[in-house]
């Protein structure tokens, strides 16, 4: 799979304790994540922070699917 919004998380150690940022603001992609897991659309997520763009979103999207991309190991 080709990413095409992943440039625009940043990873500062000086901003939000170095956890993913969405374009060197501080908001995290935690954030945007947490907001579209407890119900909220991305029209909602927008109008509550408007210097966000929905590229940012789908950056953040991308990012929880890079991230869980991995084999999961089972303890037996």
């Amino acid at each position: 799979m080709r990413y095409k919004y992943l440039d625009r998380i940043t990873v500062d150690p000086d901003k939000c304790g170095g956890r993913p940022c969405l374009r060197g603001m501080r908001i995290r992609v935690q954030d945007v994540l947490e907001m579209l897991a407890t119900g909220a659309s991305q029209a909602e997520v927008l109008e509550d922070y408007p210097y966000l763009e929905k590229e940012d979103i789908l950056a953040s999207l991308e990012f929880a699917a890079a991230k869980s991309n991995h084999a999961v190991l089972q303890a037996k």
